[in-house]
């Protein structure tokens, strides 16, 4: 249950350092609790997500999708003369929303009463934080939501390349593009670029796309993203960049004597908890191996006042877990509330071209757990607005099964707006309605949500 706060003997009730999608949560609602509450962010609020993460990057997918559906509409009727793209016009129509947003989620802040320090703080002690202006103050409970930060291998040439904090200020398009890593950030950039049109080549020090999700989609995902003109070279480490006399690269990678050539060197090879200089063991805590904060099922640290929530404790690297955890940690430190985050089935989705997105157990995770003991049930299918477009690409369904209980152990699919179907469908999943739940329920037709409750 709840700690009370009280007392005056400190300037906060709670210091957050970090104004991420966590800390803002986490900030708001114990503010409405009655609670003092500061928060302390080094560059904008609004965090990872807002700033330089997921939002923007949906925009430019948004944007780049034009190409395809402009190229499309002469099949269904329209005229479209002089079709061109430029660059900057997306871009910084990308970054005023950005701006909007960090606008917005300030706003919030200040409707509810929290202070706003813009400015790096650090753990002084276990009551106490440090500003960058060299200011200390004291807090009953401190709460980090610093996130994470993009990982930057070390090779030589590496100071030439990005990361995809930099990505979204390009001054110009690129005509060639390389990306290190085959995640969900390097996925969703490839599909990005290439939509645009520019040449892209994924590299990847192992064989596997998107670890993680479902091998059926990971292959239907990489024979569409090749059929597109995307390249791949895997098992092939960075060797070295090198910057060319007109500035462009050449990167080697592997054992290959021949390098690519890039305008623009894309590392998306994963997120570290942003936890360097935060001063945590002048509170007795000792990060984890990837720089975590370790915590309990609360979000408490080795120090009873220090609490943390959202990617910095790399339990699960997504935007509305950390909104969960804050609004949970608040609510229970001064909201007098017994709230805890469940971190089951838990859905996911890469914005790749096509996306795909998953919920519950991939086939392979469901076949370590239950053996022989499952059912697969998938639907292979050409979208409808594939046929205008002409294009051969299928979208793929699959639900897999407990053979002995008919439950619903994961939804996973690939195809035209499959984000927006698994949210509904990931309600179900959580519930754990059955087989036969999805058989009883009336097709939506003509859409690719029936597939659903189609699938044998």
């Amino acid at each position: 249950m709840a700690e009370q706060v009280s007392g005056q003997d400190f300037d906060y009730d709670l210091f957050v350092i970090g104004a991420g999608s966590g800390g803002v949560r986490a900030s708001r609602i114990a503010a409405s609790h009655g609670a003092r509450v500061a928060v302390a962010e080094e560059y904008r609020v609004g965090g990872t997500c807002v700033i330089r993460g997921c939002v923007p990057k949906k925009l430019l997918v948004y944007g780049s999708h034009f190409a395809e559906e402009l190229q499309d509409a002469a099949n269904y009727g329209w005229t479209v003369e002089k079709m061109t793209f430029d660059w900057p016009t997306l871009r910084d129509a990308v970054l005023r929303d950005v701006d909007r947003l960090n606008t917005a989620y300030t706003n919030t802040l200040e409707t509810n009463k929290v202070e706003r320090f813009l400015e790096r703080a650090e753990v002084a002690g276990p009551h106490s934080v440090r500003l960058a202006s060299g200011r200390e103050i004291s807090a009953k409970y401190i709460l980090i939501a610093t996130g994470a930060w993009p990982v930057m291998p070390e090779f030589p040439g590496s100071e030439h390349c990005i990361t995809s904090n930099e990505v979204f200020h390009l001054e110009k398009l690129p005509k060639r593009v390389v990306i290190s890593g085959a995640g969900y950030i390097a996925m969703e950039f490839a599909g990005i670029f290439n939509a645009l049109g520019c040449h892209v080549t994924v590299v990847n020090r192992s064989e596997t796309i998107l670890r993680g999700y479902d091998e059926s989609l990971r292959d239907r995902l990489l024979q569409i993203t090749m059929a597109r003109g995307i390249e791949y070279k895997f098992n092939c480490p960075f060797d070295r960049v090198e910057k060319r006399d007109d500035g462009s690269f050449d990167v080697y990678v592997g054992k290959q004597p021949d390098p690519i050539h890039a305008d623009v060197v894309l590392v998306a090879t994963g997120r570290r908890p942003k936890t360097d200089g935060l001063g945590l063991e002048n509170a007795g805590i000792t990060l984890g191996s990837t720089g975590e904060i370790p915590v309990d099922d609360h979000g408490r640290t080795a120090c009873d006042s220090i609490y943390a929530v959202g990617d910095v404790t790399n339990r699960v690297q997504l935007t509305p877990i950390a909104i969960r955890e804050g609004q949970a940690f608040a609510d229970r430190v001064f909201g007098g509330k017994d709230t805890s985050v469940s971190y089951d089935a838990i859905p996911s989705a890469v914005f790749s071209q096509p996306p795909l997105a998953g919920v519950g157990l991939t086939e392979s995770q469901a076949r370590q757990a239950f053996g022989s003991n499952i059912k697969v049930y998938s639907s292979d299918f050409r979208p409808m607005k594939n046929i205008f477009g002409h294009r051969p690409e299928r979208g793929l369904y699959k639900m897999i099964v407990d053979a002995s209980t008919e439950k619903v152990l994961g939804i996973h699919m690939i195809g035209p707006d499959s984000p927006e179907i698994l949210q509904a469908a990931a309600i179900a999943v959580k519930a754990g309605l059955t087989k036969a739940d999805f058989d009883a329920t009336v097709a939506l037709h003509p859409s690719m949500a029936e597939e659903l409750v189609l699938m044998r």
